[in-house]
């Protein structure tokens, strides 16, 4: 299991994180910053400066997940997370990938007044600054300045670069890279705080149980966290347990839409993105057959007719997946009254909506709606169309 303590930077997210595994039996903490401090050691510097944080790298949100796995296998029992999660689709990705692995997460998160808040930030770069050389080390004939930590390859930290110190020549310049560092550190807290307020107003307030610290210590959080795991109140993410593919597969998906002729697209709990209706055709099944079956299990519609194939895609592996062929069907338009009454299934979809094309360009992943635009394309011509890796051939 995974206790997950998310809140804006200067939150108290680690030092909650510290007393908690004092209160939790058996358990450990593991911060991904250390995680995101490798990533300026295995990656170019070009591929660095072409992100802000280390939590749009991809490597990132997957060594994330393999490290939890592999300490929860090495040590068993409880593992603490201390990490701001503001992005809906990033907790998607890991939380889902941590669920297909069976690895339970309660999903805590901070919520200090934003007065408070910007005083402790305030206060905390004003430390910084006025840090002085016994926070300083040696390395060779540099002095290395240690950068507060956060989840920034830009801001506080350095943008692109192999080393997540800022250097100064040794016994000059201290001072100044001191209170730059310190500058950096301010300012990108103080600019997330409004990111992190619309996350919590919307997506965040769902599902995460909130912990108002603003009168807290860092121990007396703990303890409301503690209490609120041992109680259940932070109860387990639902989130199905889709086991990860082991090889290339076969998958269909159905397109329905509405009156208005916008498609129905649907937002899985345990990837990033929205989707269409479908999944993994099963041994032995006919991808026609599998389509209606998952769209009955999603949405809980009955399709009266047989959905008319409208392309066939193949994916190409890419490491870490397998690939295989995508098939997405023409399931024909919702009466108002069907569309009243779909179901979700509450593990595996949060949401539904009807969207145009144009809409759908900003939820879909690109290589679904690459998919999506020709599969349209098909419908309006009436043909089917084959595709290899997003592109039509033949």
């Amino acid at each position: 299991m995974i206790v997950w303590i998310n809140g804006t930077f200067g939150a108290g997210k680690t030092c909650t994180a510290r007393e908690l595994v004092d209160l939790i039996p058996n358990s450990t903490l593991y911060d991904p910053e250390f995680t995101g401090a490798t990533m300026r050691r295995l990656l170019p510097r070009k591929r660095l400066a072409e992100v802000a944080d280390f939590q749009d790298l991809p490597i990132w949100r997957r060594l994330v997940v393999d490290t939890a796995a592999a300490l929860l296998a090495e040590l068993d029992g409880v593992l603490v997370v201390p990490m701001t999660l503001i992005r809906q689709e990033y907790r998607d990705e890991i939380f889902g990938a941590l669920a297909a692995r069976r690895i339970k997460v309660r999903h805590v998160v901070l919520t200090p007044d934003e007065t408070i808040l910007r005083d402790r930030i305030d206060r905390r770069a004003a430390i910084e600054a006025e840090a002085g050389p016994e926070s300083v080390t040696a390395e060779g004939d540099r002095v290395v300045v240690p950068v507060p930590r956060t989840g920034a390859l830009a801001g506080p930290g350095v943008k692109a670069g192999p080393e997540s110190e800022s250097e100064t020549e040794s016994g000059s310049g201290f001072e100044t890279a001191e209170s730059e560092a310190a500058a950096r550190t301010r300012r990108w807290c103080l600019d997330h705080i409004g990111s992190f307020q619309d996350a919590l107003a919307g997506w965040l307030a769902a599902d995460a149980y909130p912990v108002d610290n603003s009168t807290l210590t860092a121990a007396e959080t703990a303890r409301v966290v503690a209490d609120a795991v041992a109680t259940g109140r932070a109860a387990p993410c639902g989130i199905v347990q889709t086991p990860e593919p082991t090889g290339e597969t076969l998958a269909a998906g159905v397109l329905l839409f509405d009156e208005h002729d916008r498609v129905l697209l649907v937002d899985p709990t345990y990837k990033p993105g929205w989707e269409f209706p479908g999944g993994i055709v099963e041994p032995g099944e006919s991808p026609t057959r599998a389509g209606i079956r998952e769209v009955a299990e999603e949405i809980g519609l009955r399709l009266d007719a047989v959905p008319r194939l409208l392309l066939v895609d193949w994916e190409r592996p890419q490491p870490p997946g397998y690939g295989g062929l995508r098939l997405l069907f023409d399931g024909g338009r919702l009466p108002a009254a069907d569309a009243e009454r779909l179901l979700l299934p509450g593990a595996e979809l949060r949401g539904w909506r009807f969207v145009t094309e144009a809409e759908a360009a900003h939820l879909l992943p690109p290589v679904r709606y690459d998919r999506l635009r020709w599969a349209l394309r098909a419908r309006e011509r009436g043909t089917v169309l084959n595709l290899e890796a997003g592109v039509p051939v033949g």
